[in-house]
């Protein structure tokens, strides 16, 4: 008896660590196709430097991004102010660190927040089907044909919740959650057929288990390259509401916030509209390049590489 049991032990060990070489070879091939993906690696970079500056620069800058008396308005960029200041005394490098930072934070809020509800959302509609399949599909249609920005905007401006970065997140994430949903719900119905669900029916595991432990897991190539996506939308809704005066309010600032403010003046102070608008479309294309990158390395009918 005791011999079968240190058999059987020792089974249960080999087996365990093969699934975890196994787990770390797989890992290994994503990590080396994504590195071959150039221009995702090129983006990744790119993006850290820029969390770096947002995140990082105001401890090392004299400015911060609310308005100086000392600091004389509309100076074009040059000397202390290397992008210049701004009518009402600011320093619009000191601004651009704040408003990216701003961005970033909404951004990844929404796409955190949306992505765990999404996945849990699709993946539950996915796995019971039927009825509760039709239902809750139809709510997610629902979330899809109402325009992200113009909901966004419209609950920002009754609700008066537009002062701060996180109610503004949390506003986007209501309406960003049902792409992720309808994607994921496609992978699981692919999903719940498979033997290792079955097994996981056949030895008692409940719904709940089966959709958090073993479902989610595989569909979390899907899920990731979409989580990363959402954040360029998230990025593109805050800065509209922002542009529009729904979004971050003053005496906060946000890039959204920042070329809307300077749409007038692009003409006679360039420096105050073109650095928020490059930044916030070389974020975007950042995170679009890396999301094709993880898509591509995540991928395993993929072979070619990006150069």
């Amino acid at each position: 008896m005791s011999e079968n049991t240190t058999t059987q032990g020792a089974r249960r060990g080999r087996a365990k660590r093969t699934r975890d070489s196994a787990d770390r070879t797989q890992l290994q091939t994503i990590l080396i196709r994504f590195a071959r993906h150039r221009p995702a690696m090129i983006s990744l970079v790119t993006l850290a430097i820029i969390i770096l500056f947002a995140f990082l620069g105001p401890f090392f800058w004299t400015w911060d991004h609310t308005v100086h008396r000392e600091i004389p308005s509309n100076l074009p960029p040059g000397g202390a102010h290397p992008l210049g200041t701004s009518g009402a005394g600011h320093d619009v490098l000191g601004q651009l660190m704040r408003g990216a930072q701003q961005t970033l934070k909404v951004a990844f809020t929404v796409s955190l927040l949306a992505t765990a509800f999404g996945s849990l959302w699709g993946a539950t509609a996915g796995y019971y089907g039927g009825r509760v399949d039709a239902f809750m599909m139809r709510v997610v249609d629902v979330f899809l044909i109402v325009p992200l920005l113009v909901a966004a905007a419209a609950i920002a401006g009754s609700a008066g919740a537009g002062a701060t970065w996180s109610a503004v997140a949390l506003i986007i994430a209501i309406f960003s959650w049902a792409t992720i949903a309808r994607v994921v719900r496609g992978v699981v119905l692919s999903l719940r057929e498979q033997e290792f669900v079955e097994a996981a029916r056949a030895s008692g595991a409940s719904a709940p288990w089966i959709i958090v432990r073993h479902l989610l897991p595989n569909a979390a190539g899907p899920i990731i390259v979409a989580a990363t996506l959402l954040v360029a939308v998230a990025i593109l809704a805050e800065a509209g509401m922002s542009f529009l005066g729904l979004g971050i309010q003053l005496p906060d600032i946000s890039l959204g916030q920042m070329i809307g403010s300077a749409r007038t003046a692009v003409a006679t102070r360039p420096w105050l509209f073109y650095p928020p608008g490059v930044l916030l479309v070389l974020i975007c294309l950042t995170i679009n390049f890396i999301g094709d990158g993880l898509r591509d390395a995540l991928d395993p009918r993929q072979t070619r590489v990006r150069r």
